[in-house]
């Protein structure tokens, strides 16, 4: 949007403190409850701005009665509108009240900004395939909508050219990328391999359903210096039947055999998965099962979520699970996740590896190994450059090096 915005003569800032606009867009989240709230207190904070406040994003297409409860004047573009962004805020400036909120099919690949950052996400597609029945978004996003291929690899290309050495292929669900158009997405990722340029490849979450459609060829992709061995395939349980419910069209065996031909195939591969807590239906066992299969598979990364009510999706009008239930599980199983992750990095000390440095904290420079796994220095190194470092040790958030 910002870039569209920009390329119509509009002067376009990200900074909203102590600032006088002429309009405000503000793009909106609504995957979890608590993301909802924070968003919602940020526009009744706005609402003065009248419909000169454009809210975009997953919100403005999922609950536009709760926007309009927060800021009644507020002007709105959906998710799948947000080509009109210009169109918009032209009407606005007219005195017309903007609600663009019907469903169109577009290709966006077109939009992609060309990034001054060491890091650049591209956007490969938008929506899903899957009916998980505790997802909000996909009431939001709608059916899947794949970008052009032949342009986004050319926007891959021009953000390379301009100095980005991390890319970032990001969607709802990249394992669906390309279904709807007779491609996947390891095609994707093999020919973006193929770019000239020194930069490092992201692969964004994959669901596990997908994979089998192009499973070797995702393998072999991974076999590139250029992407991350890194993979994102978030399991939500270990139990079949709470699997079953959830409307996620895999098996836990299936889920495991994945993560055992990764290990074999892609020695290493950093493995991050998601798990939900106090689905409506899980049982003491259900959740037993997917401690165990924590234990088993030993992932270094996993997003805990407790289960939360979202107005649109199925297991919101099942009998909900005890509070204390659910944050004893909750408490239980991040507890477990940040033991195996410290046991699996701790066996990196003293390993040697190559780092793009590619974020700077306040007090240190961060950045990523071919593992992905976040690298932090207390010393002086050289942003967006790709460094060589000695594993010191670790911290819950990250490994500890120095330059050598």
């Amino acid at each position: 949007m910002g870039k569209i915005l920009a390329d119509n003569g509009y002067s376009v800032d990200e900074k909203d403190e102590g600032a006088d606009y002429d309009f405000i867009v503000l793009n909106t989240c609504t995957v979890k409850k608590a993301t909802e709230q924070s968003i919602l207190y940020r526009i009744s904070k706005l609402k003065d701005m009248g419909n000169r406040l454009l809210v975009g994003g997953c919100m403005a297409s999922a609950n536009k009665d709760l926007i309009m409860g927060a800021s009644p004047n507020a002007s709105i573009i959906s998710t799948s509108n947000v080509n009109m962004v210009a169109e918009a805020i032209a009407k606005i400036e007219s005195g017309t009240r903007v609600q663009e909120d019907k469903y169109q099919r577009t290709d966006k690949s077109g939009l992609i900004p060309v990034s001054n950052s060491v890091i650049s996400r591209i956007p490969i597609s938008e929506g899903c395939l899957s009916s998980c029945s505790f997802c909000e978004t996909k009431f939001a996003r709608g059916p899947l909508n794949s970008f052009s291929q032949d342009v986004l690899l050319n926007a891959i290309s021009m953000n390379v050219k301009a100095g980005a050495k991390e890319i970032e292929l990001t969607s709802q669900d990249t394992g669906a990328y390309g279904l709807d158009k007779g491609t996947n997405i390891a095609e994707l990722v093999s020919r973006a391999s193929e770019i000239e340029g020194r930069f490092k490849i992201r692969v964004g979450m994959l669901n596990p359903q997908h994979l089998h459609k192009y499973f070797d060829s995702l393998l072999e992709a991974y076999g590139n210096e250029r992407v991350y061995k890194f993979i994102h395939i978030p399991v939500q349980s270990g139990s079949d039947s709470v699997l079953k419910d959830m409307g996620r069209i895999y098996t836990v065996d299936e889920f495991r055999a994945y993560c055992k031909e990764l290990e074999r195939k892609v020695p290493g591969i950093n493995i991050a998965t998601d798990i939900i807590v106090g689905f409506p239906t899980e049982t003491e066992e259900d959740f037993n099962a997917t401690m165990d299969l924590l234990k088993e598979v030993k992932p270094n990364i996993a997003n805990i979520s407790k289960f939360t009510k979202r107005p649109h999706a199925k297991a919101s009008f099942l009998r909900q699970l005890d509070n204390g239930v659910v944050k004893r599980r909750s408490i239980e199983v991040s507890r477990l996740s940040r033991q195996l992750q410290m046991e699996k990095r701790k066996m990196l000390i003293g390993t040697k590896r190559e780092v793009l440095v590619n974020e700077k904290g306040a007090k240190s420079f961060m950045g990523r190994d071919s593992y992905y796994y976040e690298i932090s220095f207390l010393d002086y190194v050289p942003f967006g450059e790709f460094i060589n470092a000695e594993i010191l040790g670790v911290s819950p958030g990250s490994l500890l090096a120095r330059v050598v």
